[in-house]
């Protein structure tokens, strides 16, 4: 069956959205909308009749057409309705446009790439089951978390949802975000976009703490799909840090969401101090794989690391 390349207005919203909403390995990022807001110029490879698709998020610089991973977007790759073998992961790869010179992209979970032809790498992210009560969870709690849970409780440090979409930016951008240039005006434009939109839609949630002087010290928006909420964005100021908030943000939400059909995805780390926080709460490590490619002429390559 023919895998097709579509252009942004070629798509079949309706038909792609079916496909993620179906998708045995589908998850939030991939729906037309989620990609809208972060990547107006996506592409599209497309299986069938929608069987299986795989959004290409496009941009150009320098005159060279390029294909990347958009922020707040931790895999994308291949989705399917039915079971994905390497072979059909290695035919939609081989279907990329060959003008798209310079790829990098993450595939999700279920995607597996075989081929040596590309160069792979393997990413970390952490996942944590909240089928069980929440008090057989909490058994898989590191010492180190229960203490901090309990410092934060002590402290008197109190949460709430009554926050705002430009509270828990502004909050970010005002401590960890001015090291982080990567960032720029636009893609916290687009975050606000994703989080109101997702709000409105009931699609996600931000949790705040606050300290006893009723000061916001950490929030957290998490956004939920296909059974699993994904903590997709966060920020914590000096005090939040060292009153534990965070600890208590998480451990808040396990205890709300805990006996439901519904995994947390802590979204990452490859970071060590950041992976060894999220598996505190017994979460465990899920490999996915970024794919780099890289057929620039050598004097471009020369400016690529």
């Amino acid at each position: 069956m023919e895998i097709r390349h579509l252009k942004h207005n070629e798509i079949d919203i309706n038909k792609w959205n079916i496909c993620i909403r179906d998708s045995f390995n589908g998850i939030i990022y991939g729906y037309f909308w989620y990609l809208d807001i972060l990547c107006s110029e996506w592409e599209a490879l497309v299986l069938g009749d929608y069987e299986s698709v795989m959004p290409i998020p496009v941009a150009r610089k320098y005159s060279i057409d390029y294909i990347f991973q958009p922020f707040f977007t931790q895999q994308l790759g291949v989705f399917s309705v039915s079971k994905l073998s390497p072979n059909i992961i290695e035919k939609f790869i081989q279907a990329i446009p060959s003008k798209y010179k310079y790829i990098e992209q993450n595939f999700n979970t279920f995607n597996k790439i075989e081929s040596h032809n590309y160069n792979t790498k393997k990413q970390i992210t952490y996942e944590l089951d909240l089928i069980e009560p929440y008090e057989n969870i909490q058994k898989y709690f590191s010492t180190n978390t229960r203490r901090n849970i309990k410092k934060a409780y002590e402290l008197k440090l109190t949460i709430s949802k009554d926050i705002s979409p430009n509270q828990l930016i502004s909050l970010f951008r005002n401590d960890k975000g001015k090291e982080v240039s990567i960032l720029k005006e636009k893609h916290y434009e687009q975050l606000s976009t994703l989080i109101t939109f997702s709000l409105r839609h009931h699609l996600g949630e931000i949790y705040g703490v606050f300290s006893k002087e009723k000061y916001l010290i950490a929030a957290a928006f998490f956004i939920t799909s296909h059974n699993k909420s994904i903590f997709l964005f966060s920020a914590s100021n000096e005090k939040g840090k060292v009153n534990r908030a965070m600890f208590l943000l998480i451990d808040q939400f396990i205890k709300e969401n805990s006996e439901k059909h519904l995994t947390l995805d802590f979204e990452g780390s490859n970071i060590t101090g950041l992976a060894r926080f999220y598996s505190s709460f017994g979460a465990k490590a899920c490999e996915y794989t970024f794919l780099k490619i890289n057929k620039l002429p050598w004097y471009f390559k020369l400016f690529k690391h």
